[in-house]
């Protein structure tokens, strides 16, 4: 089991808290347009963040511990890439300007990230309490797998939003955004603008991806320590990899599918912890193979999706739904 001291969770969390404020600042306080370069080095910065800490975890924890690290890492920052898509259905139905999207994206982390906390602490809590737990997330992770691939050519629609749609009905809010303002006056009222309808989107869409997430990531490691480092690092570089890979999205063809694999491969995981729990002559898979499994789906898929993409121009990728939706127009470009 690993032994994490308080004065290592005070640091890791300064850390996390630091590097997520200089992004709020750049987002909030600078509201602009991001270009390639901004975003490339960005991202490059919070990779590069993310690997050293692996490193320095795996040396001085063991690599045990830090190959779990990297594959909860991987399968969190694939599943981080699946939102950007949602993010983007999100942006473009509501016409956010460009200027303010990296707002809105660095609101929605900062939402994820304590929907995360709040959703690890339960998660552990159950799983310390009733081993089979263990099996009931194998089997939602396997289900949610079956209904992404089913429905991989597909988009989520905010349409389907229950929560946006219950605000639209009962709050006031304005046709047009006022800047980057959330809440404006128009005459003599107080009024929401569609900024906040965006937000409440996101936040509540990152819920839906939290129920994904942290039972996929449980399924690598049960350390809470762990799970929470590969989920923060894995938020925190979403704000420019989504200006960085905006563009490249449409091309990933087969990421639907590869989500769907992985998610499928860590609920069977799961189930066989489960097994093994209840008799030492069920195997589990280790987290060598884990890793192994994980970057063999991700190249495949990202090999093939570029190949597709060649051959036919017209193909685009697809964020996947977890139901199905009746033909209809897409949202507004």
């Amino acid at each position: 089991m690993l032994d994490v001291t308080t004065t290592a969770w005070a640091l890791t969390i300064g850390l996390i808290l630091l590097l997520l404020a200089v992004d709020l600042l750049v987002a909030v306080l600078r509201p602009h347009e991001v270009g390639f370069r901004e975003a490339t080095l960005a991202s490059i910065f919070f990779i590069a963040v993310a690997i050293v800490f692996g490193v320095v975890f795996g040396l001085t924890a063991g690599w045990d511990f830090g190959g779990q690290y990297f594959a909860g890492y991987i399968v969190e920052k694939s599943l981080s890439v699946d939102n950007l898509f949602v993010f983007v259905v999100i942006m473009a139905s509501f016409a956010v300007p460009r200027e303010h999207q990296q707002k809105v994206l660095i609101i929605g982390i900062v939402i994820a990230l304590v929907l995360r906390v709040i959703f690890i602490a339960l998660g552990a809590a159950l799983l310390a309490s009733f081993s089979f737990m263990f099996l009931l997330f194998g089997l939602l992770l396997v289900g949610t797998a079956i209904q992404l691939f089913r429905h991989r050519d597909q988009e989520p629609s905010v349409e389907d939003n229950p929560i946006v749609g219950l605000a639209k009905r009962r709050l006031p809010i304005t046709d047009e955004y006022h800047g980057g303002k959330i809440i404006a006056r128009v005459g003599q009222r107080r009024m929401l603008t569609p900024l906040f309808l965006v937000l409440l989107a996101i936040g509540s869409t990152d819920i839906l991806f939290a129920l994904d997430s942290i039972p996929a990531i449980f399924g690598i490691t049960d350390e809470v320590y762990i799970v929470f480092v590969a989920n923060a690092f894995a938020l925190l570089g979403l704000r420019p990899l989504f200006f960085l890979v905006t563009g490249l999205l449409d091309r990933l063809v087969y990421l639907s599918t590869g989500l769907a694999l992985i998610l499928a491969f860590i609920g069977f995981k799961l189930a066989l912890h489960w097994g093994h729990l209840q008799n030492d002559s069920v195997p589990e898979i280790s987290t060598s193979l884990s890793l192994i499994v994980l970057a063999v789906v991700l190249t495949i898929t990202t090999i093939a999706s570029l190949v597709k993409a060649r051959r036919d121009p017209a193909a685009r990728a697809h964020s996947g739904s977890l139901r199905a939706r009746p033909p209809g127009p897409g949202p507004p470009a």
